[in-house]
């Protein structure tokens, strides 16, 4: 099935904000978060990730040449698998914001550790 309303995969500066938001919260009071909370300037075209204190919700905002695009998912029966507030922003990808809108736990998502040996023996 295509998702034609989802963040484009080739998306840059994609921020998941960690700590769960009130979502009667509109645009502007998501952009005032990302202004005096997290130091951004919210017209610069990044795309910022939000969820309520369930984990059942998720809004994403973004500006958009004139205007902000709000993005809502509001699950029927499971929870987002949000990562731990360990800091108070996650910078993503577009595959990873899609994934998390899939359902899957971005946290766990990483690769294997590198390994930088000297010699063989």
């Amino acid at each position: 099935m295509t998702r034609y309303f989802r963040p484009a995969l080739s998306m840059p500066n994609i921020y998941l904000y960690r700590d769960p938001v009130d979502f009667r919260k509109s645009f502007r009071g998501l952009a005032a978060i990302v202004e005096q909370e997290l130091g951004h300037n919210p017209f610069e075209g990044g795309l910022y990730a939000f969820t309520n204190r369930r984990r059942n919700k998720i809004k994403c905002l973004y500006w958009e040449d004139n205007g902000f695009v709000l993005y809502y998912k509001s699950l029927a029966e499971e929870k987002f698998r949000w990562p731990r507030p360990d800091e108070e922003i996650m910078v993503l990808t577009g595959e990873q914001i899609n994934w998390l809108l899939d359902g899957y736990d971005i946290g766990l998502m990483k690769g294997h550790k590198k390994l930088h040996y000297e010699a063989l023996f």
